[in-house]
């Protein structure tokens, strides 16, 4: 029974709060592996930039598969168990990484950190160490994969059962920000944990985190018809889509909710094709400055242990943090202030967002003036994938009935993912052959300090730094490519009422 109070309520905030939260525990424990692989675990195990590439090339390519059917989970099992579900696998999941030194030590024969480093990197025995230690956290990432790929599907769903169309994009945009503040944590925590409690337990206390957040899911959330603390107000305003006119009606459309959609029904529609085309397309870019940069600061002599790597890392995410936000704001005022649907407002809003990874072709050529340009280029290029994210997962409650949203996030998320393959195992191929050829492999040019003349000029780009960036220069385009063919798929709102 709803309180009759005139006051409405503002529970749905509450719930974005949580779900800001679980994407915020999401990507720290996704993040553990890349601030610690470079300079905690790597030493232990003799891996290479290519073992690095293939850990994170096979988590994307096992969360690309599992997402085709954890959207079809979500929707049949609710959001609410869906989402606890989800959760607690890839949170035990992220602990299990914390036995995978040992085991491998075991496996063997070897008993102490100090000994599996003092083996001759190249010998027969460092191939063996390293092999095993990669198949295990193989292991382990497949199943945080299968866990995390719950994580978007779920608070879709959510949001478009708690928000209307108007306040979804902004909704989105806040929680899709637990993603950045997550990554804004990660440096401030994880390698003090590593360094002063070992690698292993950084995996175990980030990870501990997602059982907290499922025993509050329990009690917090039920649907807005059945919550205790949503009253009638607040129920009407989250309800108040059911009168919306199509841009090419006249009358107002059938209610689309309760259109029902078979998996395979789904692929019929360009609109579905049009969000895969986005995920496609810009999905590895995001995923790309999540696993590397680190590694990326590492490599211009700024290890994620030391406090000038950890400024960066947090100031790179601050960038993309702050900005983000906006993001999900800016259709918003579209959609009030110019008169557009949301769909109109969300594509103009996504336009101007893929503007802003142009800059990312600047990292490395300014590289050698000062680590403080990728790191605010990549930020910017960050907080333009975030907005572009939070209003490309917003076009799916604006197409598609309720009961097929978690499907259809989890379908764009799949090919999204195998973007993400793509792009981190070709980096990571590309910088190890990079780096073995030198000199003999160049692209573009960069600034580069001539102590001589005390200035910088202009030099090629070779080995390593012409691999990052080769990879640098797909990030900056993408997102033009991807607008315009989703553009072209969709030129207008027309949601799907079959």
């Amino acid at each position: 029974m709803k309180t009759s109070t005139s006051k409405m309520t503002n529970y749905r905030w509450m719930i974005c709060a949580m779900l800001f939260i679980a994407t915020m525990v999401n990507y720290m424990d996704r993040q553990v592996l890349s601030l610690t692989w470079k300079d905690f675990i790597a030493p232990d195990f003799h891996w290479n930039d290519n073992d690095y590439g293939n850990i994170t090339s096979i988590f994307s390519l096992f969360y690309a598969f599992i997402s085709l059917f954890a959207g079809k989970f979500i929707d049949w099992m609710g959001t609410k168990k869906g989402y606890i579900w989800a959760i607690i696998i890839w949170s035990i999941a992220a602990c299990l990484h914390a036995v995978c030194g040992w085991v491998t030590m075991q496996w063997v024969g070897i008993g102490s950190t100090e000994e599996l480093q003092a083996v001759e990197a190249g010998t027969k025995l460092a191939l063996t160490i390293s092999t095993i230690s990669v198949w295990l956290f193989l292991a382990c990432r497949i199943i945080l994969a299968t866990g995390e790929a719950g994580n978007f599907p779920a608070a879709i769903k959510v949001t478009a059962e708690y928000f209307p169309k108007k306040d979804r994009a902004y909704a989105t945009s806040i929680f899709n920000a637990g993603a950045s503040v997550g990554a804004l944590a990660a440096p401030l925590t994880i390698p003090i944990l590593a360094k002063h409690m070992g690698w292993e337990m950084a995996f175990v206390i980030i990870g501990a985190i997602g059982f907290l957040w499922a025993g509050a899911w329990l009690f917090m959330y039920s649907s807005p018809a059945e919550s205790k603390f949503v009253n009638k107000a607040e129920l009407a305003y989250i309800e108040s889509d059911k009168n919306e006119v199509a841009e090419d009606a006249t009358t107002p459309k059938k209610d689309n909710n309760e259109v029902k959609l078979s998996f395979l029904d789904c692929f019929k529609y360009r609109q579905t094709w049009a969000f895969i085309v986005g995920k496609l397309m810009t999905d590895g870019v995001w995923w790309f400055f999540l696993f590397w940069a680190p590694a990326y600061f590492s490599e211009l002599g700024y290890p994620s242990s030391s406090s000038m790597g950890q400024a960066l890392i947090f100031v790179l995410y601050l960038i993309v943090t702050l900005l983000s936000i906006y993001g999900g704001y800016l259709p918003k005022l579209f959609v009030e202030k110019m008169g557009m649907n949301p769909y109109a407002g969300r594509m103009r809003a996504m336009l101007i967002f893929a503007f802003l990874p142009i800059f990312a072709m600047f990292a490395q050529p300014l590289a050698g003036i000062s680590p403080w340009w990728p790191c605010i280029i990549i930020g910017l290029a960050g907080a333009g994938h975030q907005a572009w994210s939070a209003n490309l997962y917003s076009t799916i409650g604006d197409m598609f009935p309720k009961s097929a949203i978690a499907t259809i996030t989890g379908i764009g998320t799949m090919f999204g993912g195998l973007c993400s393959f793509a792009i981190n195992k070709g980096s990571g191929m590309l910088f190890t052959y990079a780096e073995e050829q030198g000199e003999a492999f160049s692209f573009m040019s960069q600034f580069i300090y001539d102590a001589e003349s005390q200035q910088y000029v202009i030099e090629t780009c070779t080995g390593k730094p012409a691999g990052y960036m080769i990879v640098f220069c797909y990030c900056a385009v993408a997102y033009l490519i991807g607008w315009f063919i989703m553009k072209t798929l969709v030129p207008k709102y027309k949601p799907i009422t079959k």
